[in-house]
């Protein structure tokens, strides 16, 4: 029992990366209260428009569609620390405005939808600079650890996050979450500039030059390991996983709950994805056949969960949902930062948020639209029967490329962990 839980918690024996963690804990339970008091406040400024709320969720989105590729290049130019320090205190800045316009009582939903654009921006380039950044921190050995412990701290912070929104915005109202999320921000800023850099293990900085994007982009379709774990992770994350927008809906309009309730929902969801993050901490297989079992689960259980009948059995099936989402983001995740070179990570992890979050603007309005159009338990059961056609389509190439039949290609994906 000892080994398992040291093999758990491993990469935390690395002082920066313990740094880091903690920094994360505090600003994405910030992050998280912020997503709920915006989609809150989007439905107290439209009243209870759907749409609105995918329109926000899509705006925050949209920048990653449009640059990730971009923002993996910056990431594989500059010291990633210093790029963390910039991109961490103008999410801090947007937070704060949002905050004071809502405080004023002058807000509006344009407001709400320029400082999400604005939020992406900024994350477009976090997001495959904090990525990448871990295997700096921790080396090859623990970055599948790192990366499963990283996800649990996003999802520990999810749990905390909306109940205290809930909390927070019941209280004290929803300015106040706001304000707490960019102050949480600071403890990123501290974390990093505590760090010890002899300690980091940087990759050699790319030189400016033309082509790069191309390069990144040859690379990927040269790899049809990498290829088809972006192709299956797109289809799940655009049509999926929009979970902020389905959860909201399914709390305010299907099971007419408030503030604090929905904050209950969104932790829930969180608990399993917690949990899903700790498994994949100590599995040792990755690959394929592993990403299509385990999104094959996913999906089945998410039109499960959008026909349960009451607001408890619908949090029930909540926590196996997020298990399976999470491990299967978190094995993608892993698979292709280790199996792609140091010099061009940045620029394959640009292009695996691309494909991750990329189809953001695209999934969250449709999913806000069919829910208008034919109600919140369709659009949550589309997503999940959208997801089950493209995990058994790649599942099929994937065998079929392999020369394999489908039944004993996923019987030997069966997880295995360290001991």
């Amino acid at each position: 029992m000892i080994g398992r839980r040291g093999r758990m918690f491993s990469s935390l024996r690395v002082r920066n990366f313990r740094l880091f963690a903690t920094g994360q804990v505090i600003s994405n339970t910030g992050t998280w209260m912020q997503r709920v008091a915006q989609d809150w406040l989007i439905l107290e400024l439209t009243h209870g428009s759907g749409t609105a709320v995918g329109i926000a969720t899509g705006l925050q989105f949209l920048p990653l569609l449009l640059f990730s590729l971009w923002g993996g290049m910056i990431a594989d130019r500059y010291p990633k620390r210093n790029i963390l320090l910039v991109t961490q205190g103008s999410m801090g800045a947007l937070a704060a405005i949002l905050g004071t316009l809502t405080i004023t009582g002058v807000v509006q939903p344009w407001h709400v939808y320029l400082l999400a654009f604005g939020l992406g921006l900024a994350t477009v380039v976090d997001n495959p600079t904090r990525q990448s950044f871990a295997i700096e921190m921790v080396g090859k050995k623990d970055l599948t650890n790192a990366i499963g412990l990283n996800s649990a701290v996003f999802n520990l912070a999810r749990i905390g996050g909306p109940a205290v929104a809930g909390l927070v915005i019941s209280l004290v109202g929803t300015p106040a979450a706001f304000y707490l999320n960019a102050a949480s921000y600071l403890a990123v800023i501290i974390s990093l500039k505590m760090m010890r850099p002899a300690e980091l293990r940087p990759a050699e900085r790319v030189e400016r030059a033309r082509g790069q994007l191309r390069e990144g982009l040859a690379y990927v379709t040269s790899r049809p390991d990498l290829l088809m774990t972006m192709v299956l992770v797109f289809f799940i994350a655009t049509f999926g996983m929009n979970f902020q927008v389905t959860t909201a809906l399914m709390s305010r309009v299907v099971f007419h709950t408030g503030p604090g309730k929905f904050g209950v929902a969104s932790a829930v969801f969180a608990l399993g994805a917690l949990i899903g993050a700790l498994v994949a901490a100590r599995r040792v297989r990755q690959g394929l056949r592993m990403l299509v079992v385990t999104a094959l689960a996913f999906s089945v259980l998410e039109i499960g969960t959008a026909f349960m009948p009451g607001y408890w059995l619908f949090l029930v099936l909540l926590v196996p949902t997020g298990l399976t989402v999470i491990s299967l983001s978190t094995a993608a995740n892993a698979a292709v930062q280790l199996n792609t070179p140091a010099e061009m990570r940045g620029r394959v992890m640009g292009i695996y948020m691309l494909v991750f979050f990329g189809g953001t603007p695209i999934g969250s309005p449709l999913t806000g639209w069919v829910a208008q159009e034919f109600g919140t338990r369709m659009a949550m059961a589309a997503g999940g029967i959208i997801s089950v056609c493209a995990t058994i389509v790649v599942g099929l190439l994937v065998a079929r490329h392999r020369g394999v039949p489908v039944r004993t290609y996923l019987k030997q994906a069966r997880p295995q962990f360290a001991r």
